[in-house]
């Protein structure tokens, strides 16, 4: 069963209350403190059915209150109802799976923020760092386990805790679960709980593939479906725009841009690594402060990067699709595309940068003779054609040299390297 919720455009909450739900007051505490009154579509699509204890399969835009409603049905159940028997006590009662050590972040401070008044004992796990903090945490007991899929079958390995009172499984972002190889985990943590029908399950995902309803039919007790944008994938208030312009001229192309624009809070993405050290090189050297994000950042430095960019301090961040997915960075007013993504679902996911909770945004794509291929299939995607031109001269800056340069084989792809108004010419080669 499908079920479909709508905002406007000109209003991305619904007219549903919180208040109206069947929620608990040390919730609605939380929710106060929180600021929230009314329900976005998902929330009013998805808490109805999920309190009520129906398995929820929900798929909605980025930023749209995703992580508020899954948080919601779980604190409430286990607020009600009593521990399942087995187990010890202190193990896990709800498991929230995450595919990024972001978004795992992300989720455990907005569960700290709702959940403050409940007594519910709240812990995120993931790799990169704190492993032993992390461990003496679980040791400690916990209601809500958070995490990475990795970092939490690591621990469960040890023994340092049970999967046998699970009473609530989450799967945020459950199409990147895929992209980035965690289904085996997934299943070998969905095998070890009690059976689908003695918890509730709630899966949210900005697209729902085939791939993905087939992992909620195996594994949920018959969820009903709540698609909170049936009819458009990218978010409305997104002016989408696409430059054709040569690898060569990208950087020029890029300067000219940012130099023409309110770069307080823009996201540069680009596909490889060494394209994001290439273009964060020649950003610095041309009087932008911008941050590096890219899947080999420390996780300590990652996380104080991104606080940096929500925070305002930090007016550029360069980065793959590591930081495409999942995360709310509030404020976001441009999103480019350096580099062309090469699939339409990561398009959106960028593009859901920008735009978020009824904002609006801009969302510029460099198409070049490497990446341009890719365009066909983001239009067929997204159900529209994207307005484009011909980069006009008058954009292309002057460049001066890169600021440092970093330690890595070959010229990366897309950054651009040859000479012609007054852009550095490259020694390195493909």
């Amino acid at each position: 069963m499908t079920e479909t919720a709508a905002a406007t455009e000109e209003h991305p909450l619904t007219d549903v209350r919180f208040e109206t739900l069947d929620l608990e007051p040390s919730l609605m505490k939380g929710l106060g403190d929180a600021g929230f009154e009314f329900c976005t579509p998902i929330q009013a699509g998805a808490l109805p059915k999920a309190l009520a204890g129906t398995d929820v399969e929900g798929q909605a835009q980025t930023g749209t209150g995703k992580t508020c409603a899954f948080l919601l049905a779980t604190m409430n159940l286990l607020l009600r109802k009593p521990a399942l028997s087995g187990g010890k006590e202190g193990d896990p009662r709800a498991i929230i799976l995450a595919p990024t050590r972001e978004l795992a972040v992300q989720i455990h401070a907005d569960a700290e923020i709702l959940g403050r008044h409940t007594g519910l004992r709240i812990c995120v796990v993931f790799g990169g760092t704190g492993y032993d903090s992390q461990r003496q945490q679980l040791l400690k007991g916990v209601d809500i386990l958070i995490g990475t899929p990795g970092r939490m079958i690591d621990y469960f390995k040890q023994n340092i805790f049970s999967l046998k009172r699970v009473q609530v499984t989450v799967l945020d972002e459950a199409d990147r679960m895929f992209d980035l190889g965690f289904i085996r985990d997934i299943r070998y943590v969905l095998r070890r709980m009690p059976p689908p029908e003695q918890r509730l399950n709630m899966l949210f995902s900005a697209t729902l593939s085939h791939r993905v309803s087939e992992l909620a039919y195996e594994h949920m007790n018959a969820p009903i479906i709540v698609d909170a944008n049936p009819d458009r994938v990218t978010v409305k208030k997104v002016d989408q725009q696409v430059y054709h312009v040569s690898k060569d001229d990208k950087i020029s192309l890029l300067h000219g841009l940012l130099s023409r624009m309110d770069v307080s809070r823009t996201l540069v993405f680009a596909n490889t690594k060494r394209t994001c050290e290439r273009v964060a090189d020649y950003l610095e050297g041309n009087g932008y402060k911008c941050g590096l994000l890219t899947g080999d950042v420390p996780q300590k430095q990652r996380l104080s990067l991104l606080n940096q960019f929500k925070r305002g301090e930090l007016p550029i961040l360069v980065a793959t699709d590591v930081a495409a997915r999942g995360l709310h960075i509030p404020d976001v007013s441009h999103v480019i595309n350096f580099d062309l993504p090469q699939d339409g679902e990561d398009y959106v996911h960028r593009v859901g940068r920008t735009a978020r909770a009824g904002a609006s945004g801009n969302a510029i794509s460099l198409a070049c003779e490497e990446f341009v291929y890719s365009l066909d299939e983001i239009e067929d995607f997204i159900g529209q054609k994207i307005s484009s031109e011909i980069a006009p001269e008058s954009l292309l800056a002057e460049l001066k040299p890169p600021a440092r340069r970093r330690r890595h084989s070959g010229r990366p792809r897309g950054a651009g390297s040859s000479g012609g108004r007054g852009r550095p010419r490259s020694r390195s080669r493909n």
